[in-house]
C-alpha cells in the first residue's frame, strides 16, 4: 500500500489566510488635528526620526520587525517573536528611551507646535496579514486602548511627561503583574469595548532612560517630578 505524503511548506514562508503572532506597539501624537499641515510633516519626520532612534537604542532592528504601518498622526510596530526582544525589552528599554528623546525634542524646538506628547500602547496577540497590510481582533484590541477617553485626558493632565502608556490585559498579567517590572507604577484606568467583549488598560508613566545608558534588568519605576500624585488622582477619578 502506497501512502501519498503532501509536501507541508516551508516555516520560512508566510501563510497569509492564518495568523501571526506579534507584540504590538502603537503611538500616537496627542492633539495633531489642531496643527497646520506644514507642522504636521515636521512632527511626522520627528516621530518616525525618534523612534526610529528608540527602536535602535532597544536593539530592535529590522530582522525583528514588520514594516511599520503609518496611521497619519501615528505609527503601528509589529514585532516578530524572537527571544533577542522579549516583552519586557519593549517596556523597560524602548518606551522609557523613547520618552527621554522626547523630552530631549521637546527643549529643542523653537516652537509649541512643534512638540511631541504621545500615547502609547503594548499589546500582543495574534494578527492577519493581507494585501493592503495586517488586521486582526488584536489589533482592533490595540487602537481601543489608544483612543480611550480616559488616556487622552491622562496624558492630558500628566503635564510633566511626553509620553503615556497603556498596556492590555494580557501584558499586564504576563509581565506587570509577575513582577518582571519591579515597582513599576501601572493603574487599571482605561475601559474599552471590542465587539462585545470588555477590556480594560493599565495606564504607566515611564521613566526617561538615555539611548546610551545600559539596560537595566528590572527596572524600578517612579513618577517623574511634577507628575506625582497626580496620575493616581486622574485614575481614581475614572474609577469612580
Amino acid at each position: 500500500m502506497s501512502i501519498l505524503l503532501t509536501a507541508m511548506p516551508s516555516l520560512d514562508v508566510r501563510l497569509l489566510d492564518g495568523p501571526v503572532y506579534r507584540t504590538i506597539v502603537v503611538l500616537d501624537v496627542e492633539e495633531s488635528t489642531q496643527r497646520a499641515n506644514p507642522d504636521k510633516r515636521e512632527l511626522r519626520r520627528s516621530l518616525y526620526g525618534l523612534t526610529e532612534r528608540a527602536l535602535q537604542a532597544a536593539g530592535i532592528v529590522d530582522k525583528h520587525l514588520e514594516p511599520k504601518a503609518d496611521r497619519g498622526d501615528g505609527v503601528m510596530i509589529l514585532i516578530r517573536p524572537h527571544d533577542e526582544v522579549p516583552k519586557t525589552l519593549v517596556l523597560d528599554r524602548l518606551i522609557p528611551v523613547l520618552t527621554a528623546l522626547l523630552i530631549e525634542h521637546n527643549a529643542s524646538v523653537t516652537r509649541p507646535q512643534l512638540r511631541l506628547r504621545l500615547r502609547a500602547v503594548v499589546h500582543a496577540g495574534e494578527i492577519h496579514e493581507d494585501a493592503n497590510g495586517f488586521y486582526g481582533d488584536d489589533i482592533d484590541t490595540a487602537f481601543r486602548l489608544l483612543e480611550a477617553p480616559g488616556l487622552k485626558k491622562a496624558l492630558k493632565e500628566a503635564a510633566a511627561t511626553p509620553l503615556i502608556l497603556v498596556v492590555s490585559e494580557e501584558i499586564f498579567h504576563a509581565i506587570v503583574e509577575q513582577g518582571y517590572l519591579a515597582d513599576a507604577l501601572f493603574r487599571p484606568l482605561v475601559r474599552v469595548r471590542v465587539g462585545r467583549r470588555p477590556r480594560r488598560g493599565w495606564v504607566h508613566i515611564p521613566v526617561p532612560l538615555t539611548p546610551d545608558r545600559p539596560r537595566r534588568a528590572p527596572y524600578r519605576s517612579a513618577v517623574p517630578t511634577g507628575a506625582a500624585g497626580k496620575l493616581p488622582e486622574v485614575m481614581a477619578h475614572y474609577l469612580r
